[in-house]
């Protein structure tokens, strides 16, 4: 029940965050985001078989937890029962501090501190998965 509720508090302020600031990031440069994507690629393929970390290919509209072929932390199969899906703002915050946005997912790495390399590899993803 703990990890229901810290999934809806974190759903609810990714939400409000994208209500601010979606605009920030509804665009970027899938060019630029090739090359910062490259600090993901020993966990991540966009498209192809998961790796330690999920493939990517169609993230964009999912429901946080329920790509195939990965099995899931409790906290991020939580957070999309709790109604999460990744769009620009929800992938943007988690972007930032995947640790704090879904506390207990099972994701190590640190974030991507600056907005304009979220919303590229945002557009990298985007890109890679038509």
């Amino acid at each position: 029940m703990k990890t229901l509720k810290t999934a809806s508090f974190i759903i609810t302020a990714i939400s409000l965050f994208g209500t601010v600031s979606g605009q920030a990031f509804a665009e970027g440069d899938p060019v630029a985001g090739a090359k910062v994507f490259k600090k993901c690629v020993s966990c991540h393929n966009v498209v192809g078989k998961s790796k330690v970390g999920p493939a990517l290919n169609g993230v964009i509209g999912r429901t946080a937890g329920t790509g195939e072929g990965f099995k899931y932390s409790k906290a991020m199969i939580a957070a999309g029962e709790a109604g999460m899906v990744w769009d620009d703002a929800t992938l943007s915050a988690y972007l930032a501090n995947p640790r704090k946005a879904i506390k207990g997912n099972k994701m190590a790495f640190i974030g991507l501190k600056k907005p304009e390399d979220q919303a590229n590899v945002i557009a990298y993803i985007k890109a890679e998965s038509e």
